[in-house]
């Protein structure tokens, strides 16, 4: 059984804001993220900003999978920040240091305004 993740895109002064509510975990991570990377299409020059605020949990997969990404958008001239998260998800992603690589703020709003 398939645990409950729910994705929204939008943009925003051309930069894909993809808003995560409920868990990212092993029934999931591949198929939300395969639709994540169907979205953002050729990774050139795009700006992305992963926007945490509803999710609840995510595992080691899912880490890896915006570990990915980011390396695509960076390697690709883009740009790629994460927003909103919780306090817990906050510890994950600094426990595994992709706090260091990939640039998290505190806000959506903070994103946008470095990627402008």
């Amino acid at each position: 059984m398939e645990t409950l993740i729910e994705v929204n895109k939008k943009e925003e002064n051309g930069i894909i804001i993809f808003e995560f509510s409920w868990e990212l975990d092993e029934t999931n991570a591949d198929k939300t993220f395969k639709s994540i990377y169907d979205a953002i299409g050729d990774f050139s020059w795009k700006k992305i900003i992963l926007n945490m605020s509803g999710l609840k949990y995510l595992n080691s997969k899912s880490i890896g999978y915006i570990a990915d990404v980011f390396s695509n958008i960076e390697d690709n001239e883009g740009q790629m920040q994460i927003s909103n998260c919780s306090d817990w998800v906050k510890d994950i992603l600094e426990l595994v240091g992709i706090t260091t690589i990939v640039p998290t703020v505190d806000t959506e709003k903070d994103a946008i305004a470095a990627m402008s």
